[in-house]
């Protein structure tokens, strides 16, 4: 693959994987389950070179780089421009007028900085390219219409949706973050948790459900939603502080679902509602 395509800018730095064959059997699939055994980014480890950690496919260990992989794979392999066939396949499609995955001057008048855990203040990132991990600039209003589309199966076939939405991948370790942790043994692991296809699935007291939540230094976000019923809840905060109060805000308007969000979070204390 290193020796095919050149490193540019706009990925990471694939060049590091070279003379690593486990690249072979990274597919779809491994990148959508985050278990193609990279860290989340190539330049957190501890010599900023992307490496393979495990056999691809055979755990769980989230990481930004490998869905920039798989955008990679649609703009390089298939000739497609992932920022073009995002605007006409969804934001367009679903309404989403001020949504991009690029900057727009347009949102100028409407955004929020960040605010982070020392009560700092972080201006908000114009981003000028394409990150499937990460560059997209919305609005409540606008993701609240994916979400509606999304948990309906909106644009999917039946089979499509039900492999998205259903285990793929067992999570064996005990949080999400740090990612590439120890796994769990055996008899510790959650059996209502797993990967599903570019979501976490979970299975509680109202049925399977799925969730993507995400987070920086100044913002935290998170989308949960429950099939059976064609319910969701999306929490867009411009201040990181807020994530603790994130399971008796969704408690509130879901009722219990069983949202892991002790794996989620870890060791954070969450708010109690009093």
């Amino acid at each position: 693959m290193s020796r095919q395509y050149p490193d540019e800018d706009r990925y990471s730095t694939w060049s590091h994987l070279a003379g690593d064959e486990r690249w072979r059997d990274i597919t779809p699939r491994v990148l959508l389950t985050h278990s193609a055994g990279f860290a989340n980014f190539g330049f957190l480890e501890p010599d900023e070179r992307l490496r393979i950690h495990f056999a691809p496919g055979s755990r769980f260990a989230y990481s930004g780089d490998g869905i920039i992989l798989m955008q990679f794979v649609l703009e390089r392999g298939l000739g497609l421009d992932v920022g073009a066939e995002l605007q006409r396949r969804v934001f367009d499609r679903f309404g989403m007028r001020t949504t991009s995955m690029t900057w727009r001057p347009d949102f100028a008048t409407n955004l929020a900085d960040g605010w982070k855990l020392d009560g700092g203040v972080e201006p908000h990132d114009e981003r000028s390219r394409v990150r499937a991990a990460g560059s997209m600039d919305t609005t409540l209003d606008d993701l609240s219409r994916f979400a509606a589309a999304l948990v309906s199966g909106e644009g999917l076939s039946p089979e499509t949706f039900t492999r998205m939405t259903s285990p793929q991948l067992p999570i064996t370790p005990r949080s999400q973050f740090p990612t590439l942790q120890d796994e769990l043994p055996p008899e510790s692991r959650r059996k209502d948790l797993a990967a599903g296809l570019g979501v976490v699935v979970f299975d509680g007291p109202q049925g399977r459900g799925f969730f993507k939540n995400g987070h920086n230094d100044s913002t935290a976000n998170t989308l949960v939603c429950l099939p059976r019923g064609r319910r969701c809840v999306l929490i867009l905060s411009n201040d990181v502080r807020a994530e603790p109060a994130y399971p008796h805000l969704v408690r509130f308007v879901l009722g219990e679902a069983g949202v892991p969000w002790d794996w989620e979070y870890g060791d954070m204390a969450f708010w109690d509602g009093r």
